[in-house]
């Protein structure tokens, strides 16, 4: 949840609420773009459930996954990459997908411009 007028994001109370509302979803996700904190960069949090994937999609150009809760595996061609809790990887800058291999938060931050 954001924090009215502080700009700050309570980010482990909003991955529990978006994994609530990914649990509700047919897809098992949910997402919410945060407030940006200046030009040139957006952030996103994703929650999945165990199961759950962002199909093979375009790279959104240079960005990286943080992944907060779980465990995912970032799929790029031939290459996966096993990301566990605390661990900061590197988008592909090629088509991907995301698996949660257990329920997850994911911070998504992008560099635009």
């Amino acid at each position: 949840m954001t924090t009215p007028d502080t700009r700050t994001t309570d980010l482990p109370a909003l991955g529990r609420e978006l994994l609530d509302q990914a649990g509700a979803n047919a897809p098992g996700r949910a997402a919410r773009t945060l407030p940006s904190p200046g030009p040139g960069l957006r952030q996103t949090l994703i929650a999945l459930r165990t199961g759950a994937e962002l199909a093979e999609h375009d790279s959104p150009g240079t960005a990286t996954l943080h992944v907060l809760q779980g465990r995912v595996r970032l799929v790029a061609g031939e290459e996966t990459v096993e990301l566990p809790a605390g661990r900061l990887g590197a988008i592909p800058p090629r088509r991907h997908g995301l698996h949660a291999d257990e329920d997850a938060v994911v911070l998504l931050t992008v560099v635009s411009g």
